[in-house]
């Protein structure tokens, strides 16, 4: 008996966990990452680590900047990974913690603990999880792992990622060490800055519009307002 849970299991324990209405444009980013997520989690030889982690909270945070309301996103992001039955605080517990280690390290040294080629004293269970990925010949790799991985250089270094020469020369180490599929890893994340781009347009136009109708509200509520107006006594005939 086959009980691998399908996307249509998946999508519908997301919207009956966030009821909410999703706006537009962001409804195809959450429903995309939760589909990338839900395949990668029935593939058996996919493994959960702090750099999936993080390259999935990130992945939301950039995808999700500007989504009104506000106060919406946390529950969205928590029902995408529950219903993938899965903790997100586990997600946003291990995606800080990279983090938080990553920023006591210089670019030069962040590559090369990445690169396997030094081992920082505070790595912890960190490095347990770098070594697991290295020497593990069947290391499902993804999109979102590749995203944690740029998040990474990119926390470590803004400039060294703007520099295409420095940040192509990083990932190379980086995969050589981890045994990562360079050109796929490449084509990944410049996919992925390239939708990060169009986002921003997209949250451009869509403020325009939404500009734009509230100032036509606006102008109707002000001419509704003139019309109504009592006409100070101008009715009222006088002898």
């Amino acid at each position: 008996m086959n009980n691998v849970r399908t996307v249509s299991d998946t999508k519908r324990s997301f919207y009956n966990l966030h009821t909410r209405p999703i706006n537009s444009i962001y409804r195809r980013v959450v429903e995309e990452l939760m589909v990338e997520m839900h395949l990668l989690s029935v593939n058996v030889d996919f493994r959960y680590d702090p750099i999936y982690a993080l390259g999935v909270v990130s992945s939301f945070e950039r995808f999700m900047q500007g989504y009104i309301p506000e106060q919406d996103k946390p529950s969205i992001f928590n029902a995408i990974c529950q219903a993938l039955e899965d903790d997100p605080q586990r997600y946003q517990h291990d995606g800080q913690r990279l983090q938080e280690f990553v920023s006591r390290l210089s670019p030069s040294e962040l590559v090369a603990w990445l690169s396997q080629s030094s081992l920082p004293a505070e790595a912890g269970d960190l490095q347990e999880h770098l070594l697991g990925i290295a020497h593990n010949s069947h290391f499902k790799y993804s999109r979102l792992f590749a995203i944690g991985l740029f998040t990474l250089l990119e926390l470590a270094s803004p400039d060294l990622v703007k520099d295409d020469k420095q940040r192509v020369e990083a990932q190379q180490k980086i995969c050589e060490a981890l045994h990562l599929p360079a050109d796929k890893l490449q084509k990944d994340l410049e996919l992925y800055r390239s939708n990060l781009e169009k986002m921003a347009q997209a949250r451009i136009v869509l403020a325009d519009v939404l500009s734009a109708d509230r100032k036509k509200r606006e102008q109707r509520a002000q001419a509704k307002s003139t019309v109504e107006a009592p006409s100070n006594g101008s009715s009222e005939f006088k002898l």
